[in-house]
C-alpha cells in the first residue's frame, strides 16, 4: 500500500480529525489533503471545540503529546489515536481502550537513525568532539596545544538498558567497534548472543558506557537514578536516547558535577525543550534537542505510516501499527 493508492474510495473530508498538539509538517500535509483537521482546537478555540467534540473521529499526535483521559472523554465519536512516533506514553491508553478506542503509533521506520545517534553521542561524549571543534574555532589549538587526551570506546564494555528492535540495533553497531555488550531488559533474550543482567544498576556496574533505550511511561520513570549512577563510577559515560523521564536529571546533574560519572551525551530531557542550565554549563556533557528521528527520509517515512493507519482504519482495513496494548 502507499498513500496515493488509487483502490481507496473513501469520502476522507466527512472524518474530522484533531491535532492535539503541533505536528511534522510532513504529517500535516496529508492530514489536510485527506480530512477535515482540527488544529488544536481543544487549546485555541474552546467553544467551538465544544460544538466540534460529538464529530470528532480521530486524534493525531507526536510521540511528545499528551492525550489524557479527561480529552478521550469529551470525544463521543473518537475510534482512533494515530501517534507519529515509536512512543506513546502521553497516551491514556488503558483510559482509550475503555472507550474501545484505538491507539496506533510507528515503530521500526526510526531504528537505524536512533542507534545511529546512540553511537555518535557515544564517540561524541567519549572524544569530546564538541569540545574539540570549539577548541579550534575559538584559536585554542595555536594558542594551547593540543587538547587534553580522551577516552577510547572501541573495545569498551556497552551496557544497553531496554533491548527492543532499538537496542538490538545499537548492539549491531557497537559490535562492529569490538564492544562488549551486556544489556537488561523486562526479561532475557535468550535468541542474543549478548550477556543478560537483572536490572539496570548490576548492568552499570559492570559497563563502560551505559545506553538508555527502554520505553517511557510510569513503569520506567527515573529508572536510572543515583543508585544506578554511583554503580556505572567515575569512568563510566551514561548515554540517554529514550525518554528524559527515564532518568533522574537531578541525580544526574549532581552526579556529573560531582564526578560520581565521566560524562554524558543526552537527546532527551524531562522538560523538553527546557535544559536546566547546570547541565548546560557542564563541558563533559553532549547535548543534542531531541533529534533521535531527525531525518528527512525517517520523518517523511513516520508521517506516511501514521497518515497510514488513519487512512486504513477509515477504509475498515486492519491497523498496520498498533501498540502492543492494541493487538489482539
Amino acid at each position: 500500500m502507499t498513500i496515493d493508492d488509487p483502490t481507496v474510495k473513501l469520502p476522507m473530508s466527512a472524518f474530522e480529525v484533531l491535532a492535539v498538539s503541533k505536528l511534522s509538517p510532513l504529517y500535516v500535509a496529508h492530514l489536510e489533503g485527506a480530512f477535515t483537521l482540527l488544529d488544536r482546537l481543544h487549546e485555541t478555540d474552546p467553544a467551538a471545540f465544544a460544538a466540534a467534540a460529538p464529530r470528532i473521529r480521530a486524534i493525531a499526535a507526536s510521540g511528545e503529546s499528551k492525550v489524557p483521559a479527561s480529552l478521550i472523554e469529551r470525544l463521543p465519536a473518537l475510534e482512533l489515536i494515530s501517534v507519529m512516533g515509536v512512543g506513546y506514553d502521553g497516551v491514556d491508553v488503558a483510559a482509550a481502550k475503555a472507550r474501545k478506542v484505538m491507539v496506533t503509533h510507528t515503530p521500526d521506520v526510526l531504528n537505524d537513525d536512533v542507534a545511529d545517534l546512540a553511537i555518535g553521542l557515544m564517540l561524541c561524549a567519549a572524544r569530546q568532539l564538541p569540545a574539540a571543534d570549539r577548541y579550534v574555532r575559538e584559536g585554542r589549538w595555536a594558542q594551547q596545544g593540543p587538547m587534553p587526551l580522551q577516552r577510547k570506546m572501541s573495545g569498551a564494555r556497552l551496557g544497553i538498558v531496554g533491548m527492543g528492535r532499538i537496542g538490538q540495533a545499537i548492539a549491531t553497531r557497537a559490535t562492529a567497534f569490538g564492544m562488549q555488550i551486556a544489556y537488561t531488559a523486562r526479561s532475557a533474550k535468550p535468541a542474543l548472543p549478548y550477556r543478560y543482567l537483572p536490572d539496570a544498576a548490576a548492568l552499570a556496574a559492570e559497563v563502560d558506557f551505559l545506553v538508555v533505550i527502554t520505553p517511557g511511561g510510569a513503569g520506567t520513570r527515573k529508572l536510572i537514578d543515583a543508585r544506578v549512577l554511583q554503580a556505572l563510577g567515575s569512568k563510566g559515560i551514561l548515554v540517554n536516547v529514550a525518554r528524559g523521564s527515564v532518568v533522574d536529571e537531578a541525580a544526574l546533574i549532581d552526579a556529573l558535577e560531582k564526578g560520581v560519572i565521566a560524562g554524558a551525551g543526552l537527546d532527551v530531557f524531562e522538560d523538553e525543550p527546557n535544559v536546566p542550565e547546570r547541565l548546560r554549563a557542564l563541558p563533559h556533557v553532549v547535548l543534542a534537542p531531541h533529534i533521535g528521528s531527525a531525518t528527512a527520509a525517517t520523518r517523511q517515512a513516520m508521517a506516511d505510516l501514521a497518515f497510514g493507519n488513519l487512512r486504513e482504519h477509515f477504509a475498515g482495513r486492519s491497523l498496520m501499527t498498533p501498540v502492543p496494548e492494541c493487538r489482539t
